[in-house]
Parts: C-alpha cells; sequence; structure tokens
C-alpha cells in the first residue's frame, strides 16, 4: 500500500467558507429517507406478523433488506459511471417509494419478501450515489464538514421517525410505509428541481474512472474501509443485535433499550458538527485515530459492564466517537477518488452493508458458544485494528484543489 499522497489528510488553517448549496439538499435528502425509514421500521414486524409470520420469518425479511443492499453494491459504480450519480441516486428513490407502496397494499407475506428486497435495492442506490455526489462536490478542505453536514440529515431522521411512525400504526399498520412513499417522492422531486446546476457536473456520466486495485494500493481507502467494516460490526452488531438482549436480561423493559438509544444518538447529533470541522482542521488522521480510539475504549469498557446507568454512559461515549467515524472516513474516500467514477464509494459502502450482515449472525454466536464479554470483544478488536492503522496515515498541509 502506498502512504498517503499530497494534501490527502489535510490539517485545515484557512478561513472557514461556506459549503456548496448542494450539500445541505443532499442532507434535506437524507434526513427524509431516514425519516421515513424510522417510520416503518418499528412497525415492520408487527405488520409482518399480521401475515402469519413468526420470529424466524420476521427476521428474514429484516435480514433480506441489508443482503440486497450488499448484493446490489457492486453495480453501483458501473451505473454512476455510465447515467450520472443524480439519475442513479433519483431511481433509487423512486424504487424504493415503489417498493414502500407495494408494501402497505402486500396481500401476503411472499409478497412483503418481494417488497422488500426491491426497498433494499432502491436503498443502495440511493445510498452510494448521494455520498459519491456529495464528495465530489465537496471541495478537498471542506469534506470533513460536508460528510458531517451529510449525515447530520440521516441522524436527525433516524431521531425522529421511530416516534412519528408509532403515531401513524395507530391510525393503520399500512400508514408508515404509505407517508415513507410520500416523503421519498418529495426527496426526489427536490433532487430533480435542485441538483441540476452546474456544481453536480463532476458527478456526472463520462467522469475519470479509478479502477479498484488502483484504491487498494492506498493507505488511505483501506483505513476507511476497515472503519466502515468494524462501525458496520458494532453498530448493528453489538448495539442493535446484543444490547437489546443484555438490558432485558438485567430485568429492564424493552422501553429502557429506546432510551439507551435515544440518548446516545442524541449526543452524536449534536457532537456531529463540531466533528467535521474537526476533521477538516486536525486533519483526517488526527480525527480517525481519536475517532476510532474513543470507541475502542467505549466498546471494550462494556465488557465490564453490568449496570444500565453504565451502559448509557458508554453508549453515549461511543456516540462521540461515532461522530468523528461518520465524518473522516467518508473525506478519507473523497481524497483518493477526488471525484472520479468508479467503484470506490460502493466497496467503501459495502463494508459497511458487510459488517450488518456478517455482525449480528457471528456477535450471536460468539455469545452463545462463548459469553457475551466475548461478543462485545469481537467488535472491540476491529475498531483497534482501525486505529493501529488510523495511526499509519500520513499528515500533510492541504490545500482546496487537492
Amino acid at each position: 500500500m502506498t502512504a498517503a499522497g499530497p494534501g490527502s489528510v489535510p490539517p485545515v488553517a484557512v478561513a472557514q467558507q461556506s459549503l456548496p448549496r448542494e450539500v445541505y439538499v443532499l442532507s434535506v435528502v437524507g434526513g427524509c429517507v431516514m425519516l421515513g425509514l424510522g417510520l416503518v421500521l418499528p412497525v415492520l414486524p408487527v405488520y409482518a406478523a399480521t401475515f402469519g409470520a413468526g420470529p424466524t420469518q420476521i427476521g428474514a425479511l429484516v435480514a433480506l433488506f441489508a443482503l440486497m443492499r450488499l448484493a446490489t453494491s457492486p453495480f453501483c459504480g458501473r451505473l454512476g459511471v455510465r447515467f450520472g450519480e443524480r439519475r442513479v441516486l433519483v431511481a433509487g428513490l423512486l424504487l424504493c417509494a415503489v417498493s414502500s407502496v407495494l408494501t402497505a397494499f402486500a396481500g401476503s407475506y411472499g409478497q412483503l419478501l418481494v417488497f422488500r428486497s426491491l426497498g433494499g435495492v432502491g436503498s443502495v442506490l440511493f445510498s452510494v450515489s448521494a455520498l459519491a455526489t456529495l464528495l465530489a462536490i465537496a471541495p478537498a478542505d471542506q469534506r470533513g464538514r460536508a460528510s458531517a453536514v451529510f449525515e447530520a440529515g440521516f441522524l436527525l431522521g433516524g431521531i425522529c421517525g421511530p416516534a412519528l411512525g408509532g403515531l401513524l400504526a395507530l391510525i393503520a399498520l399500512s400508514a408508515p410505509f404509505v407517508a415513507y412513499a410520500v416523503l421519498l417522492l418529495a426527496a426526489a422531486a427536490l433532487t430533480l428541481a435542485v441538483l441540476r446546476t452546474g456544481r453536480t457536473a463532476g458527478a456526472g456520466p463520462g467522469r475519470d474512472v479509478v479502477r479498484l486495485p488502483v484504491l487498494l494500493r492506498d493507505r488511505r481507502y483501506v483505513v476507511a474501509c476497515l472503519a466502515a467494516l468494524a462501525q458496520g460490526w458494532v453498530l448493528f452488531g453489538l448495539r442493535s443485535a446484543l444490547v437489546p438482549t443484555v438490558v432485558v436480561a438485567w430485568r429492564h423493559d424493552v422501553t429502557w433499550v429506546g432510551w439507551a438509544f435515544t440518548i446516545s444518538a442524541v449526543v452524536q447529533a449534536l457532537l456531529i458538527m463540531p466533528a467535521g470541522r474537526v476533521v477538516d482542521r486536525a486533519g483526517r488522521r488526527s480525527a480517525m485515530i481519536a475517532g476510532t480510539g474513543v470507541a475502542a475504549v467505549a466498546i471494550t469498557a462494556l465488557v465490564f459492564v453490568d449496570r444500565y446507568a453504565w451502559l448509557v454512559v458508554l453508549l453515549s461515549v461511543y456516540a462521540a466517537g461515532s461522530a468523528l467515524l461518520n465524518a473522516a472516513p467518508a473525506a478519507l474516500i473523497g481524497d483518493v477518488v477526488a471525484g472520479r467514477a468508479g467503484s470506490g464509494v460502493a466497496v467503501f459502502s459495502m463494508c459497511t452493508d458487510v459488517g450488518a450482515v456478517v455482525g449480528p449472525v457471528v456477535v450471536g454466536l460468539i455469545a452463545e458458544r462463548v459469553s457475551v464479554p466475548a461478543a462485545f470483544g469481537s467488535g472491540a478488536a476491529l475498531l483497534v485494528v482501525a486505529f493501529v492503522a488510523s495511526g499509519t496515515l500520513t499528515t500533510v498541509r492541504p490545500t482546496r484543489r487537492s
């Protein structure tokens, strides 16, 4: 692997400039998508149960969405090269909208499987294309802030969605799916109306293409992918799959799980914008080291926790590290790809999806056959690997054109 090139891991020492308008538009679009996803996720298991689905079938329904994302990711780069990221982004939003409407009017569990799989395809088309567009638009010395603004939309949508979904479900279990479709159509309309300026030319068809073997020889790219894998593993394997069972085992109601997740999400939302400024001003290397280090310490400490209050504290500490890891790896990918087309952003996204698909299964097996502390240790180990790898990055002085 080669060392980082000039201008690649920038500590910024220039006056702060305004972000391109398109960055905020992408954040709003992402917020709409995550708000809608938050509407349907809490309702989906209950909705599937009305078709006679048991726990295993419900689990398969949830897992299928992530599997379809993973299976579709390799094709996103080629589609972006041929049609441009903006068109692929809109196609993903529309496909998700169609999936959500069909889900609302599904007549059987089998139909639910098909319609949710379509949603997984649309989801990855949107997410990969949106991130590729963002990194193509944002100048090098603003990629940390731009990534933070982008993630802030997702975080706010994710915080508000579940509560609103519960209220809509009181009307009808299908109502959140219809509302999700409306939000997606609004997001598609906003994308078509605003992301048509010359600023998005860098994300259009006909761009220079960077091949995956070239990217894999760049240390920055590999480190960012390692961090993405660790994040996917911890967020979906440990936090989402293991923490709820631990809290219930402590004889707390599942409501306590929701409060723990909400508090940590609020902490992350409050810190995401400062984290973006740190990524641009202190540099990618410092942000990566701090983010992976704080996250690794928090997850390692969970091994020794047996009280709910300490669990909430450590999840909040992890959220602080995660705020940096939402901005820094994406900025690194932007530095490497530098607006060129190809599979770079898609493979980066796949690393998170691999962690999200494999993590819950492996973590569950470790918890059952070894111990729960060992399961937490698996996530801590991945974060430590990313931490050590982050220390090999090179810090250099930035330029706006780098």
